[in-house]
């Protein structure tokens, strides 16, 4: 099962994981007023999230429910960011971000206290 998610599918997904469930026209909608797109360019990206296996359908109604979870998608695209631009270093990640001031001291506290949690 394929769980990269382009841009235009977390999109879709975004809907999904705010409200749990929703019917493909009630996507379409959202998305409509969110982001300007067509109906038939939600329904075309709710089916690749469908052929993907991140997205499952009922009817009637072609109701969607996300199959997997915003923190699956994050993992997901950490490890590929993590392998494509660090060498499969996590910690060059990290260093990447100290380095780039993107981490601010209470950030940087919750960082120590996960790697002790992790250390233990």
């Amino acid at each position: 099962m394929n769980r990269k998610l382009y841009e235009s599918e977390l999109k879709v997904m975004e809907v999904l994981w705010r409200e749990g469930e929703a019917s493909a026209k009630q996507i379409a909608e959202t998305l409509k007023g969110e982001v300007g797109w067509s109906k038939t360019t939600t329904y075309t990206v709710i089916k690749k999230c469908v052929d993907k296996g991140a997205i499952e359908r009922s009817e009637p109604g072609f109701v969607c429910r996300a199959k997997i979870s915003r923190e699956e998608a994050q993992r997901c695209e950490t490890d590929e960011l993590i392998d494509r631009m660090y060498g499969g270093r996590a910690d060059r990640l990290i260093a990447a971000l100290l380095d780039g001031g993107r981490i601010g001291p209470e950030e940087l506290a919750r960082l120590r206290a996960l790697v002790d949690g992790a250390e233990k």
